[in-house]
């Protein structure tokens, strides 16, 4: 079997000896999570999407929620001190994080932005994340991923 090839975000993991399990599936253009989650076996509550936001300041901001929730733009702005934040537009995706949409992950992004991640995490010793590309789903122990992600946890879902 072909070696797998290696993602910026298997690599960061690599470096900072993270034991991860790599799901690849087949697809060649973006599906949402539930459907990844679906491809790999994955229970939808420990799989998560990483969303690339800006706030008022112009700074960027990853929030990693879980697939079946909607970020609180009001409890993410807060988590991160800003007054409010958005979507950054699509086209915009690959230029900020270095991957493309269905592929973001928050591990390994062209910069180190704030990363929260929603409190629901917290219930996981493992969560499903983006492995960086299209088909490539990475589970990733909480704890080393948070540290090496510098991210935290925080209420940052609608209720």
């Amino acid at each position: 079997m072909a070696k797998e090839a290696k993602t910026n975000a298997m690599r960061m993991l690599d470096r900072q000896k993270v034991k991860y399990e790599a799901f690849p599936y087949e697809c060649d253009e973006f599906i949402d999570g539930l459907h990844s989650a679906d491809l790999i076996g994955a229970p939808y509550e420990q799989s998560f999407k990483t969303l690339v936001m800006e706030g008022k300041s112009g700074g960027y901001y990853v929030f990693v929620v879980p697939i079946e929730k909607e970020v609180d733009r009001k409890a993410a702005a807060k988590a991160v001190g800003e007054k409010a934040v958005d979507m950054i537009h699509v086209k915009d995706i690959l230029k900020i994080t270095g991957y493309v949409r269905g592929g973001c992950s928050p591990l390994g992004m062209k910069k180190a932005y704030p990363t929260v991640y929603d409190a629901s995490a917290g219930n996981f010793d493992e969560i499903y994340v983006s492995g960086g590309r299209i088909g490539l789903t990475l589970k990733v122990p909480l704890e080393p991923l948070l540290k090496v992600t510098n991210g935290k946890l925080a209420d940052i879902t609608m209720k």
